[in-house]
């Protein structure tokens, strides 16, 4: 296949994000030395360059085709692309530690259109099993969520049971009789005395509930000074 080198000189580095990216060490063609050079993975082709900086790829490798293997190798962290045939090149990489090795084994090995067309072919013997079972599988339902807390006077109330079903508190009879709480305020109707409560204002609303409140106040601490 011919390449066009000005094509994939502007492929290697247009603004899309590549498939992997990094510093690799590169084993030479002819000598045993190996070179740190930057390396983009685009598809299923894997170009090298001097450094991070370059805007002209040194290299191409076109991933069909081939294996990545692990070898045993001067550096450490090394894999390795092997095509088939005997003249075939094989190229040795080396990482820089365990981790970037495997991010790259795994994404050279997903590189290839071999690889794409397994992964279609088994997509489709999975949705033709789907459809031969007369129909789709069964969607995840999530959990029920726990009902929320019931309401007594505009405060959440997290026991279950009823205000008349719960059990007397008893006091201790050596114990002093304390003052008793104040008590509490009616159930608010779904009207107020001049309209509903969805029509009045801020202001209006507040001097209902103030008065209400004013009113209980006073009941109380006149409670409270009876002996």
């Amino acid at each position: 296949m011919k390449l066009n080198e000005r094509s994939l000189a502007f492929y290697a580095t247009c603004d899309t994000p590549a498939d992997n990216a990094g510093f690799l060490y590169k084993k030479g063609g002819r000598h045993a030395a190996y070179h740190r050079r930057w390396f983009v993975l685009r598809g299923n082709m894997l170009f090298y360059f001097e450094d991070a900086a370059s805007r002209e790829p040194v290299g191409v490798i076109i991933l069909e085709g081939c294996t990545v293997e692990l070898v045993e190798a001067a550096e450490e962290f090394a894999f390795a692309v092997r095509f088939a045939g005997s003249r075939a090149r094989t190229y040795v990489l080396a990482a820089e530690s365990q981790a970037a090795m495997e991010g790259w084994v795994k994404a050279l090995s997903r590189a290839s259109f071999d690889y794409l067309r397994l992964v279609v072919r088994e997509l489709e013997q999975q949705l033709a099993a789907v459809r031969a079972g007369g129909g789709p599988p069964p969607a995840h339902r999530p959990r029920a969520l726990p009902p929320l807390p019931s309401k007594e006077n505009g405060c959440a109330v997290w026991s279950a049971e009823t205000p008349a079903a719960s059990a007397p508190v008893r006091a201790n009879p050596g114990s002093r009789p304390g003052p008793e709480p104040p008590p509490l305020p009616p159930r608010r109707r779904a009207s107020a005395p001049n309209g509903p409560l969805d029509s009045a204002s801020f202001a209006q609303l507040h001097e209902w509930y103030g008065q209400e409140v004013r009113a209980l106040r006073s009941q109380w601490l006149s409670s409270q000074a009876q002996p």
